[in-house]
């Protein structure tokens, strides 16, 4: 006879989805607090450790995020990995910019055209801020990287696409081995793709978006290839 026994979810496991289900329900959004324990063990009918170990197994899973003496809060990015893919534990970093490279090919001007069509005029700022700060920082000579990532993930939030920010970490996993690898040299082209991306979102224009993010992409190609042959 077969044995479901190990099929079985454990009571965390269970208090764990109830708890995600309360989440959902109170459209409680990244950065929100979570009830505490006491409240959460009366509207959950379970014991607080139990209540405890379910919040231990949610941290894991990226969803929550408790900070001692704090609370528990709703994770930045509910359910994302720092690295979801595995990228850490590739040996062959030549070939993962390459190939990352290749998937950001079939995703990034699609995702762009999609942000020109739907972006707020607040997205809108967002990412012109964002292109201005990337400016400033290769023209003072410091590292642009962290705002690189953003201004990628902006657009990528601007698509309003259920599925697009979480491809996110595709994206954000290649900027720092694209800078590093490229030694930081695409600086003018970097600079003038980005304005021309962030100016095309701007004008709600889907086909300008595409074929400015595609021309970024040819960029970072152009000098990956010429750093390899140095």
């Amino acid at each position: 006879m077969m044995n479901f026994a190990s099929e079985e979810k454990s009571l965390p496991q269970k208090i764990s989805e109830d708890i995600i289900s309360l989440i959902l329900e109170e459209n409680l959004q990244p950065g929100d607090k979570l009830p505490n324990e006491s409240i959460l063990s009366k509207r959950l009918d379970a014991g607080r450790s139990s209540i405890r170990e379910a919040m231990k197994l949610l941290a894991s899973r990226n969803i929550v995020s408790i900070r001692q003496g704090s609370g528990t809060y709703v994770a930045s990015s509910p359910g994302m990995v720092e690295d979801p893919l595995g990228f850490l534990f590739i040996g062959d970093k030549k070939k993962l910019v390459h190939d990352l490279l290749e998937v950001r090919f079939l995703l990034e001007p699609s995702i762009a055209a999609m942000a020109a069509t739907h972006a707020t005029d607040e997205d809108i700022k967002k990412i012109t801020a964002l292109c201005d700060d990337v400016e400033n920082l290769l023209n003072n000579g410091e590292d642009h990287t962290m705002k690189d990532i953003e201004f990628h993930t902006a657009i990528a939030m601007s698509s309003k696409n259920l599925v697009v920010p979480r491809l996110i970490p595709v994206i954000n996993s290649s900027i720092p081995l694209f800078v590093e690898t490229t030694e930081n040299r695409l600086h003018n082209e970097t600079i003038e793709s980005h304005r021309e991306i962030a100016q095309a979102i701007a004008a709600h224009d889907p086909l300008r978006a595409q074929d400015a993010m595609y021309l970024h992409l040819v960029y970072n190609r152009k000098i990956i290839s010429a750093s390899e042959v140095l």
